[in-house]
């Protein structure tokens, strides 16, 4: 799995906890104006996106990710969705949640508890934009694929703010998401929450 998500990345950085694999610039010595008005936007548009609400198109569907991507390239240039990855909706979503995701880690290295409010909201829009899905349950699972995918193994744990409240809040929020999108118990839940639990320690 871990060789499929690096070939979907244009750029040779990898994903997950190794590196960013969306191009961070480790120079920053200030956090960037627009990333925190960027980051709400592209919750935003993300929510809409997954449901595919607002008459914008859904993901899998190999264009409408562009207006996100863009967000996301703002921050982190070098990110792309490589070709096997257009179109296929599991790939579409796990990429550009995980370019998000970061986003938003990297609001936290500036601004914790900033950071980690954004990281709440942003699992919140994550389940309701999943919750919405009417396009049958394949496509569903599909998007609760994607997103626990980005979550768990396109984020970059580099990136994230060293202040130990803002730290616990921030994987608290990460950890509930796929028990709040399979539930509770689930096999999928529970090996994310292990998951998390391990990038804490």
């Amino acid at each position: 799995m871990f060789r499929s998500l690096a070939n979907q990345f244009v750029n040779p950085g990898g994903v997950g906890a190794g590196g960013s694999g969306v191009g961070s610039d480790e120079s920053k010595k200030t956090m960037a104006p627009t990333l925190r008005s960027d980051v709400y936007s592209a919750i935003d548009g993300v929510k809409a996106w997954l449901s595919g609400g607002q008459g914008r198109g859904q993901a899998g569907d190999g264009v409408s990710y562009q207006s996100i991507l863009s967000l996301i390239q703002k921050h982190f240039p070098k990110m792309q969705i490589g070709l096997d990855a257009v179109g296929q909706t599991e790939n579409e979503v796990a990429l550009i949640i995980g370019g998000v995701t970061n986003m938003i880690m990297e609001v936290s290295k500036w601004e914790g508890m900033a950071g980690a409010m954004a990281m709440s909201t942003w699992v919140d829009a994550l389940v309701e934009g999943h919750r919405r899905v009417d396009a049958g349950q394949t496509k569903k699972d599909s998007i609760a694929k994607g997103i626990t995918r980005g979550l768990d193994y396109n984020t970059d744990m580099s990136l994230m703010t060293k202040e130990f409240t803002a730290k616990i809040q921030i994987i608290s929020s990460l950890k509930s998401a796929s028990g709040r999108i399979y539930g509770a118990g689930t096999d999928e839940a529970r090996k994310s929450e292990a998951l998390w639990s391990s990038k804490f320690l």
